[in-house]
């Protein structure tokens, strides 16, 4: 025997009104479900359309081209941003009170916040780099006492690769509350070197020996042109400065290969090695 389901005896034989607002209700709740549905599915297509976007604009400026970091991060906040709005629309439209989820999520936002606030710090550090962009993926830069190129950057730590390949992480407050020296921010560097060069040696012909060993290198700019100056005088010798401005990326073979070529240059010009000694007169 077939059994049937009665609704309307359990709403009560005589009351058809209650019965018809159930039906009322449970079709408009269903009609508010398929909206809430659809705007969900919009949201998350929006999304993901709006990331896309937001990077490909990125990647169309000449300043954030090549920017891999702030093209992650834009696009993760874009994403982000509209699936918040998203899921505050579909909670309206299901007929929650998105006041009261607001103010608990504030509540508990506060509760994280003040236990995590080292994290938080390292966060907000982070968007300040991200936005002023000190320095760049790829980058050599010295910062928190090491020197390295710059790995990853997001928007709690900074990776950096030393030069005998050690991964180096140092959190974001850190960083930016300290010195960072960006090494790779201009096109030239200056090479500085400061030589003693004995009081026996005439110090015009030094110096003539040092502006032609620059010149012989063909990596050193003649724009800024070398400068070669006398920069102190000491007991025994004289301290001459050569300076040269080279493109950065020969900033450290440059520099090497002069030191070669002035000790070479200089032990062939019979130059003494200068140091410190005493006289010892006999009465």
């Amino acid at each position: 025997m077939p059994v049937t389901l009665d609704l309307r005896g359990r709403f009560g034989e005589g009351d058809p009104d209650v019965f018809r607002k159930f039906l009322d209700a449970a079709g408009d709740f269903a009609v508010n479900l398929c909206i809430a549905a659809v705007v969900l599915v919009l949201t998350v297509w929006a999304a993901r359309w709006l990331s896309g976007l937001v990077r490909r604009a990125l990647q169309r400026f000449s300043k954030t081209r090549d920017d891999a970091t702030l093209q992650g991060f834009g696009a993760s906040l874009a994403r982000w941003a509209v699936l918040i709005v998203g899921f505050i629309a579909v909670l309206t439209r299901l007929g929650v009170e998105t006041t009261s989820v607001i103010a608990v999520l504030g509540a508990a936002s506060l509760a994280v916040g003040l236990a995590l606030q080292g994290t938080l710090s390292n966060v907000a550090a982070g968007v300040m780099l991200l936005l002023f962009r000190p320095y760049r993926v790829g980058d050599f830069v010295e910062i928190a006492g090491k020197q390295g190129v710059v790995k990853h950057l997001d928007l709690f730590t900074t990776e950096l690769a030393t030069f005998d390949n050690v991964k180096v992480t140092a959190p974001n407050a850190k960083i930016f509350g300290d010195f960072i020296f960006n090494f790779s921010a201009h096109p030239t560097r200056r090479v500085d070197m400061v030589l003693h060069v004995d009081f026996s040696v005439d110090l015009e012909e030094a110096q003539a020996r040092l502006r032609a060993i620059a010149a012989g290198d063909s990596r050193v700019l003649a724009d800024p042109e070398p400068l070669i100056e006398v920069v102190g005088l000491f007991d025994h010798w004289a301290d001459v400065a050569l300076r040269v401005w080279v493109n950065g990326a020969d900033f450290g073979a440059v520099k090497s290969d002069l030191l070669a070529a002035v000790k070479r240059d200089f032990a062939a010009a019979g130059y003494p090695t200068p140091y410190p000694h005493q006289v010892q007169v006999s009465r």
